[in-house]
């Protein structure tokens, strides 16, 4: 049980999958929340804002996944275009998103099933969830992924009958009625909700980077990488926009804002208590949840694998199951993590935000930070690195690499500035975080070095 490489075994279809299951969670709930501070029109506008800084960077993204396909995806870019700090900050912004994002995800998992199953609390269900699916992950990496492409169809097609099943139900007037900030009318106010609504945009297309820690496993990755993640990123604008448009659409809008089951919510003004459509959504959309779930795990697992076999965290922890291939104690390590996140209310629940929606926020600051990072990385290794084998160039360089940095770099300030104390502790964490890494000084520093692709 060494530290080692992991196979390769995933084509196209499977990133794909990956890419579109990784996200899709975020088209089910969460992004809600920011009808609370945006209304509707003020959310479409941050909204569609965010949708042109996920389209710029993935078209950016993609030089430095199919350049250096590594599992460790934004470590591994960070640490050879800055070095072992660079490689720190990148891989510390990478796991606070893909180990926070997923107790929000299991609690909405919990939240739909108790829909179904009253009488049991929804964390039963979140800490199943956990169990089922680490274990999943643990079987094998081509097992998972097919079941995630599986599961990303059904979603996909869940939604597109989500949005067929409310349209008899839908008007405009509906959707822009108190649309800016709770108002009718544009204002200052409006202006201030759409800043705060950004980490819920942020959140309908969270993680779809993740398809870069498979890199390692994907099938001749310099093609099958920028095929992924095109083709979802398409995917994904297209199911955001209409879902919230229809859902915002059947009724007073208002009571969907604060809740982690919105589109049975919606489903139910249109069609009732006791519908089919209702029942059959709530079962059938837990596999857009499920989906993110699935691939969110499998994403952590190889962060926490690479930065393990790096030397950054404790190496026992790059161990590959000899049996099954896959990093089994990366994958049981953010899951105890995950699951202590479920119980942390007191901790996160404060602000006057939900625990849900606190921890898809720092979610989204490590998100964020690992962009900015990451578009960093690819100008920098332009300058340091220009020889370096570039099978998938960054499209429209250096125009959309400088969009999106810029746009995540707004996106940073705004959700610094309307989220100070969840900004103080991902930045206290980090700290205390750096602290022990620089304490495993040069031994540590070279193991990472060496633990890199040596060319593209």
């Amino acid at each position: 049980m060494q530290a080692g490489h992991l196979k390769p075994t995933l084509n196209a279809w499977h990133l794909w999958g990956l890419a579109v299951g990784l996200v899709i969670s975020g088209e089910y709930f969460g992004w809600s929340y920011g009808w609370n501070s945006a209304g509707t029109l003020g959310f479409m506008v941050t909204a569609i804002v965010v949708a042109a800084m996920y389209t710029t960077f993935i078209f950016s993204f993609t030089e430095l996944t199919t350049a250096i396909p590594n599992a460790g995806g934004p470590f591994a870019y960070a640490s050879r275009a800055f070095g072992p700090t660079g490689g720190f900050i990148a891989g510390f912004a990478t796991l606070v998103e893909f180990l926070f994002a997923p107790p929000a995800i299991a609690m909405a998992i919990g939240a739909y099933l108790q829909v179904q199953f009253p009488g049991v609390h929804p964390k039963a269900f979140a800490i199943g969830a956990y169990v089922i699916f680490m274990t999943l992950n643990i079987v094998g990496v081509r097992t998972a992924a097919t079941f995630e492409l599986i599961v990303t169809v059904l979603a996909i097609a869940e939604l597109l009958v989500f949005m067929g099943v409310v349209a008899p139900g839908f008007s405009a007037a509906n959707f822009v009625a108190h649309g800016w900030a709770g108002q009718d009318t544009f204002s200052s106010t409006a202006v201030a909700g759409m800043f705060a609504a950004i980490p819920f945009a942020i959140w309908f297309f969270l993680a779809i980077e993740g398809v870069a820690m498979a890199a390692e496993e994907a099938k001749d990755p310099r093609r099958t990488i920028p095929i992924a993640y095109i083709a979802g990123i398409i995917t994904l604008v297209l199911l955001a926009i209409g879902v919230m448009v229809f859902a915002g659409g059947v009724g007073d809008w208002r009571q969907l804002a604060n809740i982690n089951d919105p589109l049975p919510q919606a489903m139910k003004a249109v069609v009732g208590n006791d519908s089919t459509w209702l029942h059959m959504l709530v079962w059938i959309g837990l596999f857009g949840l499920v989906a993110s779930f699935h691939g969110i795990i499998l994403g952590y697992s190889r962060q926490i694998f690479a930065l393990s076999r790096a030397a950054y965290l404790p190496s026992w922890l790059a161990a590959i199951h000899p049996r099954f291939g896959t990093p089994h104690r990366a994958v049981l390590a953010g899951g105890v993590i995950g699951i202590a996140a479920i119980f942390s209310d007191e901790v996160f629940s404060f602000g006057g935000q939900t625990l849900t929606a606190n921890i898809v926020t720092m979610s989204v600051f490590g998100a964020i930070v690992m962009y900015i990072v990451s578009m960093l990385s690819l100008f920098a290794l332009r300058r340091k690195e220009p020889n370096l084998e570039r099978p998938f160039p960054a499209i429209g360089y250096p125009v959309f690499p400088a969009i999106a940095l810029v746009l995540a770099c707004g996106c940073l300030v705004a959700m610094v500035v309307y989220n100070l104390l969840l900004a103080a502790v991902f930045a206290g964490l980090m700290g205390l975080a750096y602290v022990v890494f620089m304490r495993g000084g040069r031994v540590r520093r070279e193991a990472a070095a060496a633990a890199l692709p040596v060319s593209g």
